[in-house]
């Protein structure tokens, strides 16, 4: 019993994207090619298959790095014209100065800008129709959420993707203040085959946290539309694959039931490969660290008017302490009362290390740390003991994220850039708890294409 309601998930929603700007972009260039005196990029050329990958290529990893794919943006005319101008800009460039492998530079250069409008244009075009088309309401999936009354509140703000997800009813012992376009089922009306049929849903997400109000009846309804082919999930499953980090309900006594460690905890080869990667792009970055200082040098004497560099202590893999190493961005005697959390706008940060902090350059002297094992490029980031202290007792299970060792960059970093208290950590250590679990090369990949956005858009705290 599948739903005659027609949707995209999110994956296929960012497939459609990658897809249909390829495609706008090579029926672009034919068109252009066909009809116009454009011969930069010639389709009866022998090379043109070897130039229609390297333009993918470069398209995609443009797109991902300036956000062409993420759903929020592409869902925001404005977000998205921004990204697409800047992906086309930066594909060009480096399409048109790639050798061999792309077509000989024009003599005449107004050729390459219709390369670059043809490109703009092509993509801009898709987008338009994504926005009017598969954004639109009627490709929502939506979902019946069965939870208990306490729950639901906080599983709606978990799950409500506005740019695929639309939760339309709800089935609970008890109503609650919510959005009032959800409608409230009491569980004891519940008769979920017309209500799925009435209501167009696409799929039931029911929590795994407390099933006492779903009764026999309601238990062997669920069992008879899964055995119709309807699509039934446990809310943390659902939660996982929709926002990629854990559900809060898993830190319970019974963690270690729903959390396993990522095969690549014990893949040799992983390990190997991350450690070479580690020491060849720590060794990069401390060129570029030490091209970095007489520029921060003189900058910091001006505005800083304090010591260049301060170390401090982090807590590192198995909760070994280690020494990290950064450009000082705050006033001196920033902590003469003692520890504290840093805060987005902190008044101890001086105006020219507000600037090396949203470029992240403030971070480069911790290359060091990489080249020496007590950091990686990606993992958890370190916390300083006073700190750890503190979260152990507050989150339980804080101490799982010392198993690997902490990073430059990571998920939770990407996911969710400030953390300035125990609530913002404990958001943040279902991203790190859901790295550890899923940890592999790809994940890797997107982390690093994530963080040059967050440096690229200075989204630094």
């Amino acid at each position: 019993m599948h739903a005659d309601k027609f949707y995209f998930n999110i994956s296929e929603r960012r497939l459609f994207l990658r897809v249909l700007d390829i495609a706008f972009v090579v029926l672009g260039l034919y068109a252009v090619n066909r009809f116009f005196k454009f011969d930069y990029f010639d389709f009866s050329n022998s090379n043109s298959t070897l130039w229609i990958s390297t333009l993918i290529i470069y398209l995609i990893i443009f797109g991902e790095i300036f956000e062409m794919y993420d759903l929020k943006v592409a869902s925001d005319k404005y977000l998205i014209f921004r990204s697409v101008v800047i992906t086309v800009l930066f594909t060009t460039l480096f399409y048109v100065f790639t050798p061999v492998i792309s077509p000989i530079l024009p003599t005449n250069r107004l050729q390459l800008a219709y390369f670059s409008l043809t490109l703009l244009f092509s993509i801009l075009v898709n987008r338009i129709l994504y926005i009017q088309l598969i954004f639109s309401p009627r490709f929502l999936k939506n979902i019946l959420l069965i939870a208990d009354a306490d729950q639901v509140e906080r599983l709606v703000a978990a799950i409500q993707n506005k740019s695929a997800n639309h939760i339309v009813a709800y089935v609970s012992n008890d109503a609650i203040v919510i959005d009032g376009k959800i409608t409230y089922i009491p569980v004891s009306d519940a008769n979920l085959y017309e209500i799925t049929k009435e209501k167009s849903i696409n799929e039931i997400v029911v929590s795994s946290n407390n099933l006492k109000f779903i009764k026999t009846s309601l238990n062997n309804q669920l069992v008879a539309l899964f055995e119709k082919g309807m699509v039934i999930r446990s809310a943390d499953n659902f939660i996982e694959e929709e926002t990629y980090r854990i559900s809060e309900t898993q830190l319970t006594p019974d963690f270690y039931n729903y959390f396993t460690f990522s095969k690549s905890h014990q893949n040799n080869l992983y390990l190997a490969f991350r450690r070479f990667m580690d020491v060849v792009f720590s060794l990069f970055g401390i060129i570029v660290f030490l091209l970095l200082i007489p520029f921060v040098f003189i900058g910091n004497l001006i505005a800083n008017k304090g010591k260049l560099f301060y170390t401090q202590k982090r807590v590192g893999k198995g909760g070994k302490k280690f020494r990290i190493i950064k450009f000082r961005t705050m006033v001196t005697n920033a902590e003469e009362n003692g520890a504290e959390w840093a805060q987005k706008n902190d008044c101890r940060v001086t105006a020219f290390g507000r600037i090396l902090r949203k470029a992240r350059i403030d971070e480069f002297p911790q290359f060091i740390n990489v080249l020496k094992g007590e950091m990686s490029l990606i993992g958890p980031r370190p916390e300083r003991p006073e700190f750890v202290r503190v979260l152990e007792q507050d989150l339980p299970f804080y101490a799982i994220r010392h198993v690997i060792k902490p990073g430059l960059t990571g998920w939770a970093q990407v996911m969710y850039p400030y953390a300035h208290s125990v609530e913002d950590q404990h958001k943040k250590l279902m991203y790190d708890l859901y790295y550890i679990k899923e940890r592999n090369l790809v994940m890797d990949l997107k982390i690093v294409m994530k963080t040059i956005s967050t440096v690229l858009f200075f989204r630094g705290t």
